[in-house]
C-alpha cells in the first residue's frame, strides 16, 4: 500500500515536471528495490518505513555536514528531499508513549532483563522501530533504564 503511494506520487512528480520530487522518490525506490532483493520477496509497509526511515537518517547526516561546511545550498536541497521522505512516515509516538511500551516489553520479558539489562535493546528496538526513530528509543532505554 505504502509503496503503492509512493510509485503514484511519483508517477505525478514525472507528469508534473518536478524534478527535485521526482528525483528522491526514484532514490527512494531504488532503496527499497535493493532490500527487495536482499530479501528475495515483497516488502510489508514496516519494512519500507524501516528503507524510509534510513533514508530519512542519511539526509539527516547530509544536512549536518553541509551544516559545518557552511553549504547552504546543500542543506537546502537535503531540506526539500527530507520533507518528501517524511511525507511517507507514520507519525512518530510522543516519548511518554515509548516510555509506556519499554515498560511493557520490559515486563513481558522480566528474565532477560534482570538477567542482562542490555540484552533488552534488541527486543525493545524490534518492537518499536516503526512507531519512532531508533535515536529516540535508545536515547530513552539508556537515560530510563539502562543506569
Amino acid at each position: 500500500m505504502l509503496l503503492g503511494k509512493i510509485q503514484t506520487d511519483q508517477l505525478s512528480a514525472l507528469k508534473a515536471r518536478d524534478q527535485e520530487k521526482l528525483n528522491i522518490l526514484r532514490y527512494i525506490l531504488a532503496q527499497i528495490n535493493y532490500k527487495k532483493i536482499d530479501k528475495k520477496s515483497d516488502l510489508t509497509d514496516d519494512e519500507i518505513v524501516q528503507v524510509l526511515r534510513k533514508v530519512q537518517k542519511e539526509l539527516d547526516e547530509t544536512i549536518e555536514s553541509a551544516k559545518q561546511a557552511k553549504r547552504e545550498n546543500l542543506r537546502n536541497d537535503a531540506e526539500k528531499q527530507k520533507a518528501v521522505v517524511t511525507q511517507y512516515l507514520p507519525k512518530e509516538i510522543s516519548d511518554e508513549e515509548i516510555k509506556k511500551e519499554i515498560e511493557k516489553i520490559i515486563g513481558l520479558n522480566k528474565a532477560v532483563f534482570n538477567a542482562n539489562k542490555k540484552a533488552v535493546i534488541g527486543i525493545v528496538m524490534k518492537e518499536l522501530r516503526t512507531k519512532a526513530s531508533s535515536q529516540r528509543i535508545i536515547q530513552i532505554l539508556q537515560k530510563e533504564y539502562l543506569k
